[in-house]
């Protein structure tokens, strides 16, 4: 565990460090030799993690229909397995680099920023909250069920706590010690909180079905279709009467999201962390930005306005169909329901349309220079973007061909159709946006005369050709520094001109960040928390059948939860570099 172990590369780097130590900012050269060796220990880091993750997903798949012989305890106990070995490895992380000093040479100014590392301890005390009420709900059937399923509980909280803490202290590291031991780690770390992801949402999935079904359809059908269909999300032998065990039961299944969304970002933030082991960071290309986030100055508050205008109705939508859909068995109302459901939708998705093509339009004219040094952060900033983006461009699709080919065609049909246009332009308007934000360099403050523009700043109702009092002319026999650093009125104007240019493009980009930020919240949240239209409208089911449109809506509709939530990660950092 000690510094003695490293692996070759480590120790080529400290003694080229060492070598070098009158050019701290330079970093070391690596033959190529090493840099082959590199490849093939991120290789094999990465078939690790591939073997792993097909082997949880085929257990996970297979565990939730009752026909396959693979119970849902042999999914618990491999995630329990994986979990406890990720546990000893952070261990083993921690203490080994806090003993070396030489193990963290150089960290990555973007990778893991506070509002990241924020965002993982919020859904990390949800899914500690949701673990209480597993343990609870699970306790209440300790005689009749597996321990495995209280045991799983216990162990996911532990991991929780344990991997949240090692995240916020080292999602900036860029390790050079025990360099494959660590990819390996990482990379088993990323693959468990995958498997934990498909796990949760493969249970979530199986609830609401069976609640759907359980509604449609008399008590002894449905302990039949239990028989020959999909496996019961509660014991089977065991019954819930209780108040409190129905208080655990509801309330796990509600804090599901949070744990789903606690998942992904940390699979998020231990892939840059697997990025940057090895990595030497050039620190007079690498700035680090100090920005200060002020949420309520440059700021007209019309972004922050209307965001919580559609926040707030997004939630009274969000109840008004869960009552009238999922509570009541009347056709009116559930046509009612959907109704209102599109035209929120229909209205929300054309204003953040609307609203990303004019950002575009304004970075067109903005004169920060793009940001073109390696980050891999943003890569998968906008990797993730993309990738999670196709999740909701096939529900779309899918649901445009069901509807095209449909007859009849009826007013439901015609705002689902363009629900799903106005969704593919939103999503990808909104990552043109995004992605250019990302890509642009921080404001840049200039102190050149900074004495002269503090001066002229505070001239604004007084006629500027009173400046050029204050501006000696060529003939004064001032200092030559002083007269280095006179500027002409025509400057003043002109830097005038521009900085209230620049303004103004600054304050409407903040504007549109916090919109679009607010907007992707409810759009995250009525999804997430059971407003699903996907499956109450008739059309795709009839068109594909109950039994592949269901798969299609399960498989693609967590990919569009996720970009949502990850939307509002990378639009906070757009309108804190604006």
């Amino acid at each position: 565990m000690g510094c003695g172990h490293k692996d070759d590369k480590a120790s080529l780097a400290s003694s080229q460090i060492a070598s070098f130590g009158h050019q701290p900012h330079q970093p070391p050269s690596t033959p190529a030799s090493k840099e082959v060796w590199k490849k093939g220990g991120r290789m094999f880091s990465i078939l690790l993690a591939v073997h792993l993750a097909l082997l949880a997903c085929t257990l996970v798949s297979s565990g939730a229909f009752e026909k396959i012989a693979v119970h849902d305890y042999d999914v618990f106990f491999l995630l329990t397995v994986m979990m406890l070995i990720v546990i000893v490895w952070i261990i083993f992380y921690l203490v080994s680099t806090s003993r070396c000093p030489d193990a963290i040479l150089c960290k990555d100014s973007h990778a893991g920023p506070i509002w990241l590392r924020g965002g993982l301890i919020l859904f990390a005390i949800f899914s500690l909250v949701m673990d209480v009420f597993k343990i609870g709900y699970y306790s209440s059937f300790y005689s009749c069920l597996s321990a495995i399923k209280i045991i799983y509980p216990i162990v996911q909280a532990i991991f929780v706590v344990i991997q949240t803490y090692f995240l916020w202290i080292s999602a900036k590291d860029c390790v050079h010690v025990h360099l494959n031991v660590t990819r390996c780690g990482l990379m088993l770390t990323l693959t468990t909180n995958l498997a934990v992801w498909m796990s949760a949402v493969t249970d979530e999935s199986v609830h609401k079905a069976h609640s759907k079904l359980k509604k449609n359809v008399t008590e002894e059908i449905f302990r039949w279709l239990l028989k020959v269909g999909m496996r019961s999300s509660s014991p089977e032998e065991c019954n819930c009467n209780s108040q409190i065990c129905q208080v655990f039961k509801n309330g796990y299944f509600w804090l599901y999201p949070f744990n789903i969304e606690y998942s992904l970002f940390a699979s998020a933030m231990v892939y840059v962390m697997w990025k940057n082991v090895g990595r030497f960071i050039d620190h007079q290309s690498h700035h680090i930005h100090r920005l200060k986030f002020r949420l309520f100055r440059r700021t007209f508050f019309v972004g922050i306005i209307l965001g919580l205008i559609i926040l707030v109705s997004g939630l009274g939508v969000l109840i008004l169909y869960e009552v009238q859909v999922n509570s009541s068995t009347e056709s009116s109302k559930k046509s009612q329901a959907l109704t209102m459901y599109y035209i929120f939708n229909i209205v929300c998705l054309g204003l953040m349309s609307l609203v990303c093509i004019g950002g575009s339009v304004i970075y067109r004219f903005d004169k920060r220079d793009m940001d073109r040094h390696k980050n891999p952060t943003r890569t998968l900033d906008v990797a993730l973007l993309m990738g999670a983006a196709l999740g909701q461009y096939a529900i779309s699709y899918y649901s445009i061909v069901a509807i095209v080919a449909s007859t009849p065609r009826d007013a439901i049909s015609a705002l689902n159709l363009t629900y799903a246009l106005l969704m593919i332009a939103q999503h990808t308007f909104q990552n043109i946006f995004i992605i250019e934000g990302l890509h642009r360099q921080p404001p840049k403050e200039d102190h050149k005369h900074d004495s002269h523009q503090k001066d002229l700043y505070g001239l604004t109702f007084v006629n500027i050709n009173a400046v050029s009092l204050r501006v000696p002319d060529s003939g004064s026999t001032l200092a030559p520094s002083t007269a280095a650093e006179a500027i002409h009125p025509s400057d003043l104007v002109r830097s005038l001109t521009a900085q209230k240019k620049m303004n103004w493009r600054r304050k409407f980009l903040r504007e549109i960040s916090m919109f679009l930020l607010l907007s992707n919240i409810i759009l995250w949240i009525m999804p997430a928390f059971g407003a699903r239209p996907q499956f109450d409208n008739d059309t795709e089911l009839n068109f594909y059948g109950d039994s592949m449109w269901p798969a299609i809506v399960d498989i693609c509709l967590p990919f569009g939860i996720f970009y949502r939530m990850h939307a509002v990660a990378s639009l906070l950092e757009v309108y804190i570099m604006s």
